[in-house]
């Protein structure tokens, strides 16, 4: 079995990506520098292949104790398969780093330099300074938010062997589907509960965003009529407005919510408008989140993109006063899917000019799109058949030499879209695997706008884990 060992100067977050990659706290982790100064071990599974984790004390020469760490760190490099270099993200590259960098590149062994604690577009424009290491194998991380850990998965997995497996008497997954039975199988799921009931003719739409980006604009244009007070001032809108409109056989309900401003400048009445625009957030069924196009985004954009995210509602990210934007369509897309937005990268995006009314009837299609796709039924058949592909085409990671399978899935609840899935053992399904899935059952069924939950389960069990 190979060896990772973690390698870098005190305080970097070796311990906190050991216990991460460990799934299970092992390590002592504080932020006083040197608190890791003997080596914890412990066998892991790096997707499906495992692999012994070494968390080394810090690189340090401040004295004679830390000199000693860094002399059994290096000793315990040599005779490691895979090193991972780990630095500081907060900060830029020191040339200490760079030294001790350059003298384990020396030994000629499969080593990445990983750059944790990258928690915003700041800490990303940072980390390019550490291009000058001179190493293709870079990764961003944030141990803290459990982020880009499935590309430095995919890199390691490349340099491991196959697990050995420990064989495992349960029914396998093929054994259960040759008899598989739709109606066994909803019949079998104890905890499923009968799906929410939905008016599929009235739509609930709440219109979120930050002061002044065009919500009271946006309203008035989806309703064609002034409703809502417009005017350059931010916070004009306090209470939330709702008005209705009847499009292609629906109802459409729409709620423009208060702007959300930056917490310290949150005062008096706009402070009472934030909860109640959280209250209705509750009750809608679709969120359109309205970004301004003609400046940009920032991060108050992001934390009120967080609140949709919280409620699981369906959503569309609009981009309004497009007409007056220089972004670049394509280009604004990939920064909000891969950089800010990565927790709703199945929202549509759509450019609007809510002032001339400029594509807003797109809008409205999109609305009732989105409706239909977070209130449909997949039919438990032609998920099992997904699932059971899924899992061929790329096997479970095992636990601790244990089979993990999957026997069969069934969706108990819409809007969002609620699936359950009935396993051996449901705690070691893992997160990265989890939404391997959620991107299978994507590509086959149309969800775009639409969360989509996986619960793991027991057979058997009354509790989704």
């Amino acid at each position: 079995m190979q060896s990772i060992i973690l390698v870098g100067k005190p305080n970097v977050g070796k311990s906190s990506l050991f216990n991460r990659i460990a799934r299970q706290r092992i390590a002592i982790t504080s932020e006083i520098s040197g608190t890791t100064r003997d080596v914890n071990k412990t066998e892991v599974f790096i997707n499906s292949k495992t692999a012994t984790l070494i968390d080394s004390g810090g690189l340090d020469e401040s004295s004679e104790l830390f000199k000693n760490v860094k002399k059994n760190t290096l000793k315990m490099a040599k005779n490691s398969d895979i090193i991972l270099y780990l630095v500081d993200g907060k900060f830029l590259p020191d040339d200490e780093d760079r030294v001790f960098f350059y003298e384990l590149k020396k030994l000629k062994k499969p080593m990445a330099l990983v750059i944790n604690k990258v928690d915003s577009k700041k800490d990303e424009e940072r980390a390019y300074e550490f291009v000058n290491f001179g190493v293709k194998e870079i990764f961003n991380i944030s141990v803290s938010h459990n982020s880009g850990l499935d590309e430095l998965f995919s890199w390691l997995e490349k340099f491991l062997d196959e697990s050995v497996l420990i064989k495992d008497e349960e029914e396998s997954l093929e054994e259960f589907l040759e008899n598989f039975d739709e109606s066994f199988a909803e019949g079998d799921f104890e905890a499923q509960k009968e799906f929410k009931k939905i008016d599929e003719n009235h739509i609930k739409v709440g219109i979120v965003g930050r002061v002044n980006v065009g919500k009271s604009s946006l309203l008035n244009a989806l309703v064609k009529e002034d409703r809502s007070v417009v005017s350059d001032v931010a916070g004009t809108t306090i209470d939330p407005v709702n008005e209705s409109i009847e499009y292609q056989g629906k109802v459409l309900e729409f709620i423009d919510t208060a702007g959300i401003r930056k917490r310290g400048k949150i005062t008096g009445l706009e402070r009472f408008a934030l909860n109640r625009t959280e209250k209705l957030l509750e009750k809608a069924q679709i969120a359109l989140l309205v970004l301004d196009a003609s400046e940009g985004f920032n991060e108050l954009d992001e934390r009120i993109a967080g609140l949709i995210g919280k409620h699981f509602l369906g959503v569309i990210i609009v981009l309004n006063k497009w007409d007056k934007s220089e972004l670049e369509f394509d280009k604004v897309v990939k920064e909000l899917r891969l950089d800010r937005f990565k927790f709703l990268a199945y929202a549509p995006i759509i450019s609007v000019s809510a002032l001339s009314g400029k594509r807003v009837h797109v809008l409205l299609e999109k609305i009732l799109q989105v409706f239909e796709n977070c209130t449909q039924k997949i039919p438990t058949a032609k998920l099992n058949a997904l699932i059971s592909e899924a899992t061929k085409a790329h096997p479970l990671p095992h636990d601790y030499g244990k089979l993990v399978k999957i026997y069969y899935a069934v969706q108990y609840d819409i809007a969002p879209a609620k699936i359950a899935l009935i396993m051996n053992r449901p705690k070691a399904l893992h997160f990265s695997y989890k939404r391997y899935l959620q991107n299978q059952i994507r590509k086959e069924f149309d969800l775009e706008g639409c969360p989509l939950i996986l619960a793991s389960r027991k057979k058997g069990s009354k509790e989704n884990e």
